[in-house]
């Protein structure tokens, strides 16, 4: 922690305070199987032996939303502030079968949401609680700059690049450390989790929604660069992306997103940045542009431009040229069948309204919240229950209709309940 910050206690105990909401979902980290009757304890990080309240999980292994006490948006909204725009709380979780979790340092900002993901193990043999750390945010603690790289890398007739398209991977391997590091512990995480994660960790929620957006966007194409350019595995290694500032973007295990980062993501989660004449997604580097200055984006820079209705291609096009376009990617990877194109909703009938019927059902059997519904092609009332209560647990808007965001999501969703067993 730099300086003399406030802590998390003293930032919320004035007269000014805010509030933040706080959602946790428990899951196995046997696969997609949500943990109903866990005992969720919440306290401040700054006092772990004074418990805030007790919550439990429901069927789908949720706890109700609530809301805590946070500082005043003002802090999360400047650059130049000693006081910690965020409040920090500690989160135990123990149920029956499985091994306690504790994560500490849950950030909670103003006005928005947070979502806690926390993945609990079956109960072995001298295994202890395990404990997950959310180290400072990377705009108010400190974190070594990132080593500049050139935006397009060399095609080299050699065949070092070796894909052809760009391909919205499944998974990424994420090397929790620098590239040499070789006690570093890779994770797989999915594509989609990742980029809500990273995001999280490098702007906050509070900022505009044009601002979060062009910095989700940089984050994808700076993602898919090392994913289309195979970076890492060239130079030997076994994953795709580190955790470092240094090298790569900042990612936290176990750390909780934001709801509004989160539904954003599940919206555009295919775009990148491109250029014309060249086929793969661009290198888009970015600093926070005040400590750290760069030929890329600023994250701070990027939020007042969305303070002043700047479109999230007008951002991107004031930092890296007006010749930058989004781009889509040409397949997405893992997902049975791809997007019909249009919404579907009551009235609609055919093939793709069949699978999704049937994806929704197999989703039942471990989200038994989910009605079972005939899988017959036509879309009723019951299946637009069934949407809407897929949405609700899965932090999509409610609204009935099965739209790009929700297709994706039921698609990823059954292929993880589908497997017997994931990467760990």
């Amino acid at each position: 922690m730099p300086k003399s910050y406030l802590t998390s206690a003293q930032q919320t105990q004035g007269p000014t305070a805010s509030e933040g909401g706080l959602q946790i979902s428990v899951l196995s980290t046997m696969g997609l199987i949500p943990i109903p009757n866990a005992t969720v304890t919440i306290s401040y990080t700054g006092d772990p032996q004074s418990p805030l309240m007790t919550l439990t999980t429901d069927e789908s292994g949720q706890t109700p939303a609530i809301m805590l006490p946070a500082p005043d948006i003002e802090y999360s909204l400047e650059p130049e502030q000693i006081v910690q725009p965020y409040s920090e709380y500690n989160i135990e979780v123990t149920a029956q079968g499985y091994e306690p979790v504790l994560v500490s340092g849950t950030e909670i900002l103003p006005n928005v949401t947070a979502l806690q993901p926390i993945r609990m193990t079956p109960v072995e043999a001298n295994q202890n609680e395990e404990e997950i750390n959310i180290p400072v945010h990377t705009l108010f603690g400190e974190y070594p700059p990132k080593i500049p790289e050139d935006e397009i890398k060399p095609m080299d007739e050699s065949g070092e690049i070796v894909l052809s398209r760009v391909v919205i991977p499944e998974y990424v391997i994420v090397h929790d450390g620098v590239p040499s590091d070789p006690t570093a512990q890779n994770y797989y995480v999915r594509y989609k989790d990742y980029i809500k994660n990273v995001a999280s960790c490098e702007i906050y929620a509070t900022w505009p929604e044009e601002a979060i957006y062009a910095n989700i966007l940089v984050i994808m194409s700076f993602t898919l660069n090392r994913v289309y350019t195979e970076w890492y595995r060239n130079q030997g290694y076994d994953f795709t992306i580190t955790s470092s500032t240094a090298y790569d973007q900042k990612w936290i295990h176990g750390r909780n997103i934001f709801e509004n980062i989160d539904v954003l993501v599940d919206n555009v989660f295919a775009n990148y940045l491109s250029r014309p004449g060249v086929r793969q997604p661009i290198f888009t580097s970015y600093c926070d542009g005040k400590r750290v200055t760069c030929s890329g984006l600023s994250q701070w820079g990027s939020k007042y431009l969305g303070d002043e209705g700047y479109s999230p291609i007008e951002i991107i096009r004031y930092y890296y040229g007006n010749d930058m376009y989004i781009n889509t990617a040409d397949e997405i990877a893992g997902v049975p069948s791809s997007w019909p194109g249009y919404n579907l909703t009551i009235g609609s009938t055919g093939q793709k309204v069949q699978q999704a019927q049937e994806q929704l059902n197999r989703i039942a059997r471990n989200y038994p919240a989910i009605p079972v519904i005939a899988a017959d092609g036509i879309y009723g009332q019951r299946t637009a229950d069934a949407v809407r209560t897929f949405q609700r647990i899965f932090d999509l808007p409610q609204t009935g209709v099965i739209d790009y965001a929700t297709w994706y999501e039921i698609s990823d969703i059954y292929v993880g309940v589908s497997k017997i067993s994931e990467p760990a």
